[in-house]
């Protein structure tokens, strides 16, 4: 990774002199589940493979690499920028929310099933071991916690806590 203005560290600052994005990460697929996604290739070629063999390898080069680029592109991102932690298309300023739990394992894994409460907002991807559940302070809101999947659930939890004293300290 380059160590450009959005990842030096909490020094960095972007051309406007704000603070720069503090976390953000792709939940994309993992390898095992694009390999799956690629075999749509070659099924779709064997559709095409009576009318000619030419133009069945090329559908099924181009399903293939359409599939997973949608995949990719598809993938929610999550960021804590501003002062808001974003979600996919989802928003909440840091302020209303409490201290960030970090839950990895067996602890991860009942968070995702038993442990699910079905007022909490989720944003969770499969093959993503990492939880962060953020309770929701806001007595007017009606989601108590916001359940968010993380390969690196410690700095999620780290950039929220970070944005959190950001904003209740004063600038000089």
């Amino acid at each position: 990774m380059q160590n450009t203005a959005r990842n030096a560290g909490p020094a960095a600052a972007t051309a406007g002199g704000a603070p720069a994005e503090r976390y953000r990460e792709r939940l994309g697929p993992s390898l095992w589940f694009l390999v799956a996604a690629a075999l749509a290739g070659p099924m779709a070629a064997l559709v095409f493979t009576p009318i000619d063999t030419t133009v069945a390898l090329v559908i099924g080069a181009a399903v293939s690499v359409l599939v997973i680029a949608l995949l990719i592109v598809a993938a929610p991102l999550v960021r804590v920028d501003g002062g808001e932690l974003r979600a996919g298309r989802a928003h909440i300023d840091v302020g209303l929310l409490g201290d960030p739990a970090v839950h990895v394992g067996d602890d991860a894994r009942h968070q995702r099933g038993a442990g699910l409460d079905p007022r909490a907002w989720h944003l969770i991807r499969g093959g993503i071991d990492g939880v962060v559940v953020v309770p929701v302070v806001d007595a007017d809101d009606p989601t108590t916690a916001w359940v968010i999947s993380s390969r690196t659930p410690d700095r999620l939890a780290a950039a929220v806590r970070r944005a959190q004293v950001r904003q209740r300290t004063p600038r000089r």
